[in-house]
C-alpha cells in the first residue's frame, strides 16, 4: 500500500521571497545530498504562468542491511525530475518530483504548494505531500519505512537550505532601503495594475555542474508536452 506523508508550514516571509530563495537554494550548507541541477524546460505561457523542468541528481546512500541484499554496482546515485509551475495571478507555486531510477527498489513521488497567506500576505504557507511505495517482494514493508525516515530528514535539510536562501536574499536587499520603510505615501495599486513577478532571467543551463548525466535523462525535458507537467 506504501506510505503517505503530509505537513503543513508557515513561512514568515512573503511569497515572491520564497519563490526567489526557491530557484536559489542550491547549492547550500545543508544539500550536500544533492549532487547536481539542470533546466531541462522552461516556458512562459500566454496566460503568464511559468512551466519548468528540471533535473537533479541526489545520492542514494542504502541502509547496512541493504547494502547485503543488493547487488554491489547498484548506482548510489538517484536521478529526479521536478515539474513546477508559477502562476503569478493567484501567487502560487505548484511543483512534483519522482524518482527516475531505482523505481523497483522504490518510489517517492512529492508534490509541494506554496502560496500566499491570505490572512497574512507577508507569510507564505507550503504544503507537502509524499507517497512512498516499493515493488519489492518480501521487502517492500521495511524499505518503505525506511525511504520515510530519509524523507523526514531530507525535507528537513530542505527547509533548512530554503531559510538558508531567504537570509541570503533579505540581506541583499535590505542595503537597498533607506529612510522609514514603515509608512507609505502612495495608493496600492489596484489588482489589474500591480506589476507580475518576472520569472528568472539568465539562468545557466547547468547551476551545479551537470556533466557525466545521461544522455537519455536530459532528452526527457525536451520532449513533454505541457499538460503533463505537475499533473496526475
Amino acid at each position: 500500500m506504501g506510505r503517505y506523508f503530509h505537513s503543513e508550514v508557515h513561512i514568515q516571509s512573503p511569497w515572491h521571497q520564497v519563490l526567489a530563495a526557491f530557484w536559489q537554494r542550491y547549492p547550500n550548507p545543508y544539500s550536500g545530498h544533492v549532487l547536481t541541477e539542470d533546466v531541462l524546460y522552461r516556458e512562459v505561457t500566454p496566460s503568464n504562468h511559468l512551466l519548468s523542468r528540471r533535473l537533479l541528481t541526489k545520492t542514494n546512500r542504502l541502509p547496512g542491511w541493504a547494502e547485503r541484499v543488493f547487488p554491489a554496482h547498484l548506482s548510489r546515485a538517484v536521478y529526479v525530475l521536478e515539474d513546477s509551475i508559477v502562476d503569478p495571478d493567484t501567487n502560487t507555486l505548484t511543483t512534483k518530483t519522482w524518482n527516475l531510477n531505482h523505481n523497483t527498489l522504490m518510489t517517492v513521488v512529492e508534490r509541494c504548494l506554496f502560496e500566499e497567506d491570505r490572512s497574512r500576505p507577508s507569510w507564505t504557507r507550503l504544503r507537502r505531500e509524499a507517497w512512498i511505495c516499493s515493488a519489492v517482494y518480501g521487502l517492500a514493508r521495511p524499505i518503505q519505512e525506511f525511504g520515510l525516515a530519509r524523507f523526514k530528514s531530507n525535507q528537513a535539510k530542505a527547509m533548512r537550505g530554503l531559510e538558508f536562501a531567504l537570509s541570503r536574499i533579505q540581506t541583499e536587499v535590505a542595503p537597498h532601503l533607506h529612510g522609514n520603510q514603515g509608512v507609505s505615501s502612495e495608493k496600492p495599486l489596484p489588482p489589474h495594475h500591480r506589476p507580475r513577478p518576472h520569472p528568472p532571467r539568465n539562468l545557466p543551463s547547468s547551476t551545479m555542474g551537470g556533466r557525466g548525466i545521461p544522455s537519455t535523462l536530459v532528452a526527457i525535458g525536451w520532449h513533454v508536452k505541457r499538460e503533463f507537467l505537475v499533473s496526475g
